[in-house]
């Protein structure tokens, strides 16, 4: 799992049909200190999120491990939007 910020969305009409119905969201992965790190990267929304929150993603096989991915051509989700992150007892984010 990795941290990231969502920093837009993508629309796409034509797909495969087993991506149909599906929400798309381009992320942007975020170092614990909420500092922007790699490339950015389209992940599938699978709660509801929203242009510049902070979420949690999934990459890899472990994407096709929710309930909305489950058996679809994933290789991103986005499983969890953050509310507050805390290390080493400060906090380094929180939602507003």
């Amino acid at each position: 799992m990795q941290l990231a910020r969502v920093i837009g969305t993508l629309v796409a009409t034509r797909k495969d049909e087993k991506m149909e119905g599906l929400k798309f969201l381009i992320v942007r992965p975020v170092t614990v200190e909420g500092q922007d790190t790699s490339n950015a990267l389209v992940a599938v929304d699978a709660v509801g999120a929203g242009v510049g929150e902070v979420v949690m993603i999934a990459t890899g096989s472990s994407a096709r491990q929710t309930v909305m991915t489950d058996k679809r051509p994933c290789d991103a989700v986005i499983m969890a939007i953050v509310d507050t992150w805390e290390v080493g007892g400060e906090v380094k984010y929180r939602k507003d």
